[in-house]
């Protein structure tokens, strides 16, 4: 038995007698299905991870392992972008829809399965915000490569001075008032400086 987290509800798992079955099982159906190629790659990954979290082989640490083996199956589909975007912190940062859909997927695992189009709805989605996330880190990362004269200056500035206001940074570059706010809100947005304050209080320094 497993409890759920979220809701405090028991969930079979497999007994230490089973497991050893049902993981030899599970992994040849997913190694068959991934090279017949008859179904998506994504819907065998996500089907291997309710499977492998209902099995609950280890003890302890499961989930964790479960996106490890995800990302190395994503990889191996040719998801050469799994490394690089935590889908580890997408499903933390959705953990109530996580532990739903998963336990009514199990729910009905081995009788219909009527429950398994919900978590696969749901895997997608991480899958798909992880690409976004991933996204906004190339922007941000697109945006720094082609650094300004002006926003190497205000880089520079508040390292050297702690804290930089929108006002001592248009004093000390003579830039347009208007021109150093954009510039300053870009350098947050991309990370590069960290906003502190509000209205007129709010100052910069160095991320």
């Amino acid at each position: 038995m497993c409890i759920d987290p979220s809701q405090e509800i028991l969930f079979e798992t497999a007994s230490p007698f089973d497991t050893p079955r049902k993981m030899e099982d599970l992994v040849t159906w997913t190694h068959d299905a991934l090279r017949a190629g008859e179904l998506h790659p994504l819907l065998v990954i996500g089907t291997f991870t309710v499977r492998f979290l209902a099995i609950h082989p280890f003890q302890d640490g499961n989930g964790r392992l479960s996106r490890v083996v995800t990302t190395l199956l994503l990889l191996r589909a040719g998801y050469e972008y799994a490394p690089f975007s935590s889908l580890e912190r997408v499903i933390e940062e959705n953990k109530d829809d996580y532990y739903r859909t998963l336990r009514r997927a199990q729910s009905t695992l081995d009788r219909g399965e009527k429950r398994l189009g919900e978590w696969l709805v749901f895997f997608l989605r991480c899958l798909g915000e992880q690409v976004k996330v991933l996204e906004r880190k190339v922007e941000r990362e697109q945006l720094m490569a082609a650094l300004s004269a002006l926003d190497e200056a205000l880089l520079r500035l508040a390292k050297e001075h702690g804290r930089l206001t929108v006002a001592s940074a248009v004093t000390l570059t003579k830039a347009n008032r208007n021109t150093v706010k954009l510039h300053l809100r870009q350098l947050t947005e991309a990370g590069r400086l960290r906003l502190r304050g509000a209205g007129r209080g709010a100052w910069y320094e160095g991320a």
